[in-house]
């Protein structure tokens, strides 16, 4: 995760960290913490850049752009 986040040309430079919070062999789900640095609030960034759906977005390209 660290190595998507930090090359990532939208995130690249606000993300500081990537830290597994949980981890289960039994179903295979990971639990982890991002941790981003963001500028003073402009208008849209939380809203779009920091959507939860984006982030999510970039590593998924980064796993189809793998295979």
């Amino acid at each position: 995760l660290t190595a998507v986040y930090s090359s990532s040309p939208a995130l690249g430079r606000y993300f500081r960290s990537a830290q597994v919070i949980s981890f289960s062999n039994e179903s295979s789900t990971v639990t982890y913490q991002l941790v981003f640095s963001v500028p003073p609030s402009t208008e849209g960034f939380m809203e779009n850049t920091m959507n939860p759906d984006f982030i999510r977005n970039i590593l998924r390209q980064n796993i189809y752009d793998e295979d």
